[in-house]
C-alpha cells in the first residue's frame, strides 16, 4: 500500500486519536516551571565555571543533548508534515504537536540559564551549530515514519524522565517530569497510529517496523560531539541500549504491537519479522555483556 492510500485509510483513527489528545493535554505555562528569583544577569563575555555544586557531567550532557534535540524542532515538522501532508486530520495533529513541543525548549533553556546549569556560551554554540545543519532522521515511507515517531517519542520520554531524576533539584526535576509527560501523550497517538495501520496493511507495517528497530537512531546524533555525550550518559545509567531495549522496543513492538501473533503476512514480511525479532535476541545478549562490564568494574 502506498503512503496516501495508508494515510487516507487511517484518517478516520488519526481524527480519533487527534481528537483523543485535545481532551486529555493539559494547558500549562512554561514561565510557571522557572525559578525566576534564581536568576542574575550575565556581564558580557562572562566564562561558566564549574563548582563544587554544579550538576555532575553526565547530567550535563543529557540535558545539552535533551535541549538541542527539542531545539531541532523546525525540521522535524518540516518532515512530518511531508510524511503526513496537509489533508485533515494530518496537518492539525503536525501543527498542534509542533506547538506543544516548541514550549518543551522554552521551559528547559530558561530553566539551565536561569540556574547556570550548564555554560550557556557552549549550549548556545551547539544551537547554533544543529540547527545550522538541520540533521534530522528521514524514514522513506509514512509507514517507517510513523513506526520511527512511536519509538523516538517513547524513547525521549524515558531520557528526559531519567535526566529529571538525577537533578539534585526540584524545580529541574518537575521541568523535565512535565515535558515527559507530554512526551508520553504524543508517544500514544503515533503508537496507536501504528496499531491502527497493522490493521490496515499488516504486510507493509511489518516491514516498516522491521527496518526502523534495526535501523534506530535518536534524533540528537547530529548534535556535535553525540557519541561522546551519548556514552557518558550510558555510563551513568541515565540513558542506554538497555534501556531502550527493555522500555521501547520489548513493551511496543513486542508487547503492545503483537508482531509475533500477526497474521495474514506476505512472505517478505514473514521473513521481515524473523529478522526483526532475532534483532531483539542479539540486543539481549549485547545488553547482557554490557552488564556484566558495569557489574565487574564497579565491583
Amino acid at each position: 500500500m502506498d503512503d496516501a492510500t495508508l494515510l487516507h485509510e487511517l484518517a478516520p483513527e488519526a481524527e480519533r486519536l487527534l481528537n483523543r489528545h485535545l481532551g486529555t493535554a493539559k494547558e500549562w505555562m512554561p514561565h510557571e516551571y522557572v525559578p525566576w528569583s534564581q536568576g542574575r544577569d550575565f556581564v558580557p563575555g562572562e566564562m561558566w565555571e564549574e563548582t563544587p555544586e554544579s550538576l555532575p557531567p553526565a547530567v550535563r550532557s543529557a540535558l545539552l543533548l535533551n535541549l538541542l534535540t527539542e531545539d531541532n524542532l523546525p525540521y522535524y515538522t518540516l518532515h512530518i508534515d511531508k510524511m503526513f501532508g496537509r489533508d485533515h486530520p494530518w496537518a492539525e495533529w503536525t501543527r498542534r504537536w509542533t506547538a506543544e513541543e516548541m514550549r518543551h525548549a522554552m521551559v528547559m533553556r530558561d530553566w539551565m540559564i536561569v540556574t547556570r546549569a550548564i555554560d550557556p556560551v557552549a549550549l548556545e554554540r551547539a544551537r547554533m551549530s544543529q540547527v545550522s545543519l538541520g540533521e534530522v532522521p528521514e524514514p522513506p515511507t509514512a509507514a517507517e515514519g510513523m513506526v520511527y515517531v512511536a519509538l523516538q517519542e517513547l524513547a525521549t520520554r524515558i531520557a528526559h524522565a531519567n535526566t529529571g531524576k538525577h537533578l539534585a533539584d526540584t524545580a529541574g526535576e518537575k521541568v523535565m517530569k512535565r515535558v515527559a509527560a507530554d512526551e508520553n501523550l504524543h508517544y500514544l497517538f503515533y503508537r496507536d497510529t501504528v496499531t491502527a495501520a497493522l490493521q490496515v496493511d499488516p504486510s507493509t507495517m511489518v516491514k516498516a517496523i522491521t527496518a526502523q528497530v534495526i535501523g534506530f537512531e535518536m534524533p540528537g546524533t547530529g548534535i556535535q560531539d553525540f557519541k561522546a555525550h551519548a556514552r557518558i550518559i550510558a555510563n551513568a545509567g541515565i540513558y542506554d541500549i538497555g534501556i531502550f531495549l527493555d522500555q521501547v522496543l520489548v513493551p511496543v513492538v513486542r508487547n503492545f504491537w503483537k508482531i509475533e501473533q500477526l497474521g495474514g503476512l506476505d512472505v517478505d514480511a514473514e521473513q521481515a519479522r524473523d529478522k526483526v525479532m532475532r534483532h531483539l535476541e542479539r540486543l539481549g545478549k549485547v545488553v547482557a555483556r554490557y552488564s556484566e562490564r558495569r557489574a565487574e568494574a564497579a565491583g
